[in-house]
């Protein structure tokens, strides 16, 4: 037992440090590492998404730490866009593997809960690959948050694995639930209208998972094995409609492997045996998924074009997030029997003044799900089913369901672009 101050002295120049994400986000160490960055050289800090300040991403600490990222969040964007961070492409499901070998992984920092009378910790809102850096890393530093929600599944570690143990006291970040406005009710009714009684999803968070959740009220028996769920999950768990028992894999089990909303979130889950979180290696895994029947993933994107290439990760050369799961859901759904999977977006972007349906994508896009994985495709105006379509009745189908203003355009662009397919 230790303050962060000491704790942090075991970093060496030249480290690598693995740092737990979203809401599992060790903040006392993030901040004092900031306030400390003068003492190191050449120290390597990688994550994923996180919540809160991200002070050690601000300008003073970029010649003190470079940040390793396979997905950007809105702290960390303008640290990689300037120089000061890098990305790498990688799913998610392949980090935990990673660690130790491509991604060096000598300290950990992670936040866990004060240890049961066994001298087990759970590491709470984040499993994913938290736990396999508490197992590779040479040293670990562990926050323990008394207000941390203990939750169950593959998240326990014993206070014998745990090199210094940093007593904290705070709410964990929370996310405020997105406003869903028209266009993201009528793309949930069109989500919904895809979606059977006993079928088991996958969502992720935002506006548009919200408004898909808010029209299941009148399904039957869903399971969840996602990624990570928030304050919608809950909602219709306390109604009934999600129970978990048609589930063919973790009968009656949520399974995410981070998690991350609002304090009634936090509070549900906390000590519920229904939560299971899991490595993601294994959560995210598309044979694990696809052992799930009717297995249905809904993922939101930026764009889509006429082929069906779909893009969720970058802006032309721009990277603005990461690949997270998005490919090994379409991968498991399209597996499992009776799977399906969805992908959701608005028909504009910019206020109405540009099109996600665009007739080729830009130069030096991404693409993030490959045409030959795309099943459905869904907007405000309805329903592309894209599976076993030939190139023009993709464009044809995509082009129906984008918004009036661009539809003339897209066929005129259309015809130039794939006149000799």
């Amino acid at each position: 037992m230790t303050t962060a101050e000491k704790a942090i002295k075991s970093i060496k120049d030249g480290d690598t440090v693995v740092m737990s994400e979203c809401a599992g986000v060790p903040r006392t160490l993030v901040k004092t590492l900031a306030e400390h960055h003068a003492d190191y050289r050449g120290v390597s800090i990688y994550h994923m998404l996180t919540l809160g300040e991200g002070e050690c991403f601000a300008p003073e600490c970029s010649e003190n730490f470079c940040h390793l990222t396979n997905f950007l969040g809105a702290n960390s964007r303008q640290h990689v866009w300037s120089g000061h961070g890098e990305f790498f492409p990688a799913y998610f499901k392949d980090i935990p593997g990673m660690l130790g070998k491509e991604i060096s992984c000598d300290v950990a920092i992670v936040t866990v809960t004060e240890p049961d009378a066994f001298g087990y910790c759970s590491v709470g809102l984040s499993c994913d690959y938290a736990m396999a850096a508490i197992k590779k890393a040479r040293i670990v530093i562990a926050e323990m948050n008394d207000q941390l929600p203990y939750t169950a599944g593959g998240t326990l570690v014993h206070v014998s694995e745990l090199t210094h143990i940093v007593p904290v006291n705070y709410q964990p970040p929370t996310l405020q639930p997105a406003k869903i406005g028209d266009v993201e009710m009528a793309i949930g009714r069109h989500c919904a209208s895809l979606i059977n009684d006993g079928d088991t999803l996958q969502l992720g968070i935002g506006a548009i998972p919200d408004a898909v959740l808010a029209q299941l009220g009148d399904k039957r028996d869903l399971g969840i094995h996602t990624e990570m769920f928030s304050d919608g999950v809950v909602d219709l768990v306390e109604r009934g409609v999600i129970n978990g028992e048609k589930k063919t894999l973790h009968k009656g089990k949520l399974v995410a492997t981070f998690l991350m909303g609002t304090q009634k979130l936090y509070d549900f889950v906390d000590h519920n045996p229904m939560v299971a979180l899991y490595g993601v290696d294994y959560v995210n895994d598309p044979t694990v998924i696809a052992k799930n029947d009717n297995m249905v993933a809904i993922n939101s994107c930026i764009e889509v074009d006429l082929m069906g290439q779909v893009a969720s990760e970058s802006m032309g050369a721009k990277q603005f997030s990461g690949t997270g799961g998005q490919v090994d859901y379409v991968r498991g759904a399209s597996m499992s029997k009776g799977g399906r999977s969805i992908m959701a977006m608005p028909s504009t972007a910019a206020k109405g003044t540009v099109s996600r349906i665009v007739a080729t994508l830009k130069p030096g896009t991404a693409v993030t799900t490959p045409r030959n994985d795309v099943d459905y495709v869904v907007t405000e105006y309805g329903i592309a089913h894209l599976r076993g379509l030939s190139l023009p009745k993709r464009a044809e189908a995509l082009i129906a369901i984008a918004h009036p203003d661009f539809r003339q355009q897209l066929r005129e662009d259309y015809e130039k672009a794939y006149k000799n397919i």
